[in-house]
């Protein structure tokens, strides 16, 4: 148990915004806001001034805004945690969050004991991800059964219908062997079987070959 409170650090444009988040925490034992900012350049100024251990970073702010805060932030203070809490929530947005070095992404609907326990989560050296987000990651990274397959991985299919060996393939492709495996599982998965003469099998019986 932490012999002292989390120090919070609350950063966003909006006063209404600011409130709720400190009346969130009101009355939270091991927690304490520390410091409030409305742009990026007030929050660096203030996080040397008050030495926040998680920051709470809006993402739009003018000035400064809450990626090129968090990568001045993350520079000067590695040892503080930054926690996005947003309304924007694309591939794209998230991608360049992580990248930054955040170590959480939140939704400003989460609920009151979510955003406690992903505070504590990432003071202690964990990451926090909305539930939708992690979705999104999940179905972007995970092939879809009953997608077609793509070209590349059709050029491996055929090679390996033909009697290659993953090498083989590898060298006529000008690729590694790890990624003849991946095209495979990621074949496997798009047309629903487990090996590679089912996938052979299905994939002409398709006529995708």
């Amino acid at each position: 148990m932490r012999e002292h409170p989390l120090r919070l650090m609350i950063v966003d444009d909006h006063p209404v915004v600011r409130d709720g988040l400190r009346g969130m925490f009101a009355g939270v034992p091991d927690m304490v806001v520390v410091a409030e900012a409305g742009d990026g350049r007030q929050a660096l100024a203030l996080a040397r001034r008050d030495a926040p251990d998680v920051v709470l970073m809006d993402l739009r702010m003018p000035e400064l805004d809450g990626l090129a805060t968090t990568e001045r932030l993350r520079a000067e203070h590695p040892e503080i945690r930054v926690i996005v809490l947003t309304t924007y929530d694309t591939d794209a947005d998230v991608s360049r969050a992580l990248a930054a070095g955040v170590s959480g992404y939140l939704l400003k609907d989460a609920p009151r004991e979510a955003l406690h326990a992903a505070v504590r989560t990432v003071a202690a050296g964990g990451r926090v991800l909305a539930p939708s987000i992690t979705s999104q990651l999940v179905r972007r990274l995970t092939p879809e059964r009953g997608a077609a397959p793509s070209r590349r991985e059709l050029e491996v299919l055929r090679l390996i219908g033909q009697g290659a060996t993953n090498k083989e393939v590898a060298r006529a492709l000008l690729i590694s062997e790890t990624t003849v495996k991946t095209h495979l599982k990621h074949v496997f998965a798009k047309l629903g079987v487990d090996n590679r003469a089912a996938a052979v099998v299905t994939a002409m019986e398709r006529r995708l070959l």
